[in-house]
Order: structure tokens, then C-alpha cells, then sequence
């Protein structure tokens, strides 16, 4: 009797230690290159908390959208817009209705050079620079955000001669860093200090959102009234349909843990 309950004990307690690499997964993300620290941090924190892991491929939206088409292996797709998962849903490639806002994108016109970028972006009409830095508008949404910005300014066809065009907004941010142009719009997560806690909207401008601080050199938040609303969204993708680390993803991104850890580098939460 005492050894056939020593040895029910004993199993119990090996398949309790084997669970977790018995059930653990991996899936395959791709993410837009504006969300690598945060979704860096969210990865490590997931893989904590469910012992699946996340592979994590990053680059520009559009990029990621034209590889998933032509059959690239990823599972869930974190996108810098709405349009690309949203035409992957209606494309066959996206499991329908599985599309979620997971962060409110900000944009920054930032220099390396401390107090060259003035608090309200008159540089932009009336600065003397060679080069300004963005990410190509035909792929990267936050092109296309900033394009609109400098419509809405109505410098765009000004300044256009002087566009240095990065394939993501991590190459833009490394023009604009190394000096290869004076000033560029990047991702406020790309600048912030997440140490230096939150600011307030200002008094003349309730239309702001709480947001961090940028951390060095020199730049302007942009408004949100001078682009139209900045979703960025996920879906899950088809071939991750069936994985459970992809499904355990797509509901990962929604906690509060990983909520928290998306407005600490300065982005906007889904309502």
C-alpha cells in the first residue's frame, strides 16, 4: 500500500515539474519597428507569467503586411495602422474579428542637438536645415502621419525637397541620431525617458494627452489635431489560429500588465 501511494505521489509531482515545458509554446510576431522597447519588455513579461515565448520580428508595417501575404510564417501582426489588418482580415489571411487597438501611436519632431527643436515646431517654418528625416510614407504609417503634419502646417511641399526617407522609424531615428539629418519625425517611445515620469497636458491644449517626457536632445511632441487619429492595431493571424502562445499573445496585449507597460513609453491606450 505505501509504496503503490509513494509512487502515485512521485508521478503527480513529475507531470507538476513537466507541465510547463509540456504546454509551453512559441509564436511568431511581427511588429511595427515603433513598438520594439515596449513589446520587448511585454514579451519578457508574458513569457513570465504563461511560459510561452514570443519571437518577435520588427520592421515597418507594410513591409510585415507584403510578407504575410507572400507567406511569411508569423501568427500575430502588430501593426503602426488599421489598414493592413484590416485588409488581412477581408483577404483571408486574419481570423475575422480577431482585430484590437493594443496602443494610440505619438509623434515626435526631434533633433540630437539640445534646443534645436523649439516647444511648438516653428523650426519646421522657419528653421535653416539641410535634411529632415522620416519614415517612407508608401509603407511606414508614421510617414504617413507626418506627412499629414506638415500638410496641416502647410510646409509639405516645402520641405519635401529635403526629405531623407528611412525604410522604418528606427532607421529614421538613427539619421536624426547620428546627425545624418538635422531633425526627423520619430515614435515618441524611441525618445522618451521612462524614468522621468508623466506630463501633463497643458492649460492651452486639453486635447493632449498625458505623455512622457523626451529624455534627450531636443523636440515637439505633435498635437493630435494636426493628423488624423493614430490607431495602431493587431489581429491574429490564420496561421496562428491553432498555437497557443498566439492566442495567449493576443489576450496578453490586452492585460493591465502589458497596458501599463505601453503607456509608460508614451503611447495612448485603446478606449
Amino acid at each position: 500500500m505505501l509504496p503503490s501511494r509513494f509512487f502515485r505521489s512521485l508521478i503527480a509531482v513529475w507531470l507538476i515539474l513537466l507541465a510547463p515545458t509540456t504546454w509551453a509554446a512559441t509564436t511568431l510576431a511581427a511588429v511595427a519597428s515603433d513598438f520594439t522597447k515596449p513589446m520587448t519588455e511585454i514579451a519578457a513579461e508574458f513569457e513570465k507569467v504563461t511560459g510561452h515565448t514570443a519571437k518577435l520580428s520588427f520592421g515597418s508595417s507594410g513591409k510585415a503586411f507584403a510578407q504575410i501575404q507572400s507567406g511569411a510564417p508569423f501568427e500575430v501582426y502588430l501593426s503602426a495602422s488599421e489598414k493592413y489588418p484590416l485588409e488581412l482580415e477581408k483577404s483571408g489571411f486574419a481570423v475575422i474579428d480577431s482585430h484590437f487597438v493594443y496602443a494610440i501611436g505619438r509623434l515626435v519632431l526631434w533633433s540630437a542637438t539640445p534646443g534645436y527643436v523649439d516647444a511648438q515646431g516653428e523650426i519646421l517654418k522657419t528653421g535653416n536645415f539641410k535634411h529632415i528625416a522620416l519614415a517612407d510614407p508608401s509603407h511606414a504609417p508614421y510617414g504617413v502621419v507626418a506627412e499629414e503634419v506638415m500638410k496641416s502646417l502647410g510646409v509639405l511641399d516645402k520641405l519635401r525637397p529635403l526629405f531623407v526617407m528611412g525604410e522604418n522609424i528606427s532607421q529614421t531615428f538613427q539619421f536624426v541620431s547620428t546627425g545624418n539629418a538635422e531633425l526627423g519625425f520619430v515614435g515618441l517611445a524611441q525618445v522618451i525617458d521612462v524614468n522621468n515620469g508623466k506630463a501633463s497636458a497643458p492649460a492651452h491644449a486639453p486635447y493632449l494627452r498625458p505623455v512622457g517626457k523626451i529624455g534627450s536632445g531636443s523636440g515637439w511632441i505633435i498635437p493630435d489635431n494636426l493628423h488624423s487619429p493614430f490607431r495602431q492595431m493587431a489581429v491574429l493571424l490564420k496561421t496562428g489560429a491553432e498555437n497557443p502562445a498566439a492566442l495567449a499573445l493576443v489576450d496578453f496585449l490586452k492585460s493591465p500588465t502589458a497596458l501599463a507597460i505601453i503607456e509608460k513609453y508614451g503611447f495612448g491606450l485603446p478606449q
